[in-house]
């Protein structure tokens, strides 16, 4: 018999808000009076393409999307990203510049180079600060005649998030970030950047679609030698309906959005983020160094939080009671260890405050 409530702290796919799974719930065998549900709709049929046109309409209102900038719902995931964006960005570049800063940003400028003629040049790099602070905007090795530069806003794995968003100088080039843990978690200016690309997997919707927002006078790099399903002027010009998009992700993508609107917004969720951090950080901070989080504090995210004892066994205890508990999905990536806390938008304060109460139980238990 499952404890009640489950708190589900995966890092993706993750938690989705309850209200949008009740609704989807009563969707599932007849969508909106059809008598067939989204997921075998017609990609191309007007109740679908109403669907997709809101979803997009939302996600303008939400992050306050220019005119000049392209919204796509793409296949293939994130990772899918680190290669698309050199194909069609970087033709007749010599270089990209790139900023490491973890996990996935490691791996991003290690695949960027696969599909290229440009230098993939590391701008950056956290391993000297071992991963426990981020390389400062600063400091990055930047070209102004590069193709663009690269950057993850936040760190799944690591733990590791820029408070503040990068800028582009006068004679900077484009930035392209990989939101994917952090977008719609907090107000940005979508005008600071070239291109913004997440999956949808861990604040969006279900896996197996991607966000990818771009500026429109990137797309005149676009090759026609670019195969034409990695070619987003292609995508652009059928309304993202060159193949068959990922439709039942996209419906999902575009409730959670209407929920983000009824919260009151991404400055409304992002007061509620920081609380929830800010109380999860303070059960670390205040265990006398029973519980251990070494990263900077300002660089610090507000999305995972990575935390553990001075003791594997320890930890791994840890994970089993916190999961027949209820807290499930607490152990930490496998190349750090630990265990990880991942609080994104749909995770509530209670899961939050419930995480804390069984820490310091477990803390009174064994430290």
């Amino acid at each position: 018999m499952l404890p009640t409530p489950v708190y589900n702290f995966s890092a993706g796919p993750a938690v989705l808000p309850d209200a949008v799974l009740r609704t989807a719930q009563n969707e599932m065998l007849d969508y909106n009076g059809t008598g067939f549900p989204v997921m075998s709709m017609s990609h191309r049929s007007d109740v679908f393409m109403s669907i997709l046109h809101h979803a997009e309409q939302d996600l303008r209102t939400l992050l306050d999307i220019p005119d000049n900038y392209k919204i796509l719902f793409l296949q293939g995931g994130a990772s899918s990203q680190f290669n698309m964006v050199v194909m069609n960005f970087a033709n007749g570049f010599k270089r990209v510049d790139s900023v490491v800063t973890g996990n996935w940003s490691s791996v991003a400028h290690k695949q960027m180079g696969k599909l290229s003629d440009a230098e993939i040049h590391l701008a950056a790099d956290g391993k000297a600060l071992d991963y426990l602070d981020l390389p400062p905007e600063n400091t990055w090795d930047i070209d102004r005649h590069s193709a663009f530069v690269h950057f993850a806003s936040n760190e799944t794995v690591n733990g590791l998030q820029y408070g503040e968003l990068p800028r582009p100088g006068a004679d900077m080039p484009p930035l392209v970030c990989d939101m994917s843990s952090d977008i719609l978690s907090r107000r940005i200016n979508v005008r600071d950047f070239g291109v913004i690309y997440a999956g949808a997997q861990k604040n969006i919707g279900p896996a197996g679609a991607t966000v990818v927002i771009i500026r429109e006078d990137l797309l005149e790099r676009c090759s026609e030698r670019v195969p034409d399903v990695w070619n987003y002027q292609t995508h652009i010009n059928r309304q993202g309906m060159h193949n068959t998009p990922a439709t039942y992700p996209i419906y999902i993508a575009g409730l959670v959005f209407r929920w983000l609107l009824a919260q009151g917004g991404v400055a409304q969720i992002e007061t509620v983020n920081a609380l929830k951090a800010a109380k999860l950080y303070n059960a670390i901070d205040s265990s006398g160094g029973f519980y251990i989080n070494n990263i900077r504090p300002g660089a610090r995210s507000k999305m995972n939080v990575v935390f553990g004892t001075q003791s594997p066994d320890l930890d791994q205890r840890f994970v089993q009671e916190a999961d027949a508990a209820g807290l499930k999905l607490l152990q930490g990536y496998k190349s750090v260890g630990g265990m990880r806390a991942s609080i994104y938008n749909a995770m509530p304060l209670q899961g939050v405050e419930a995480l804390v109460g069984f820490m310091q139980d477990f803390q009174r238990r064994y430290g």
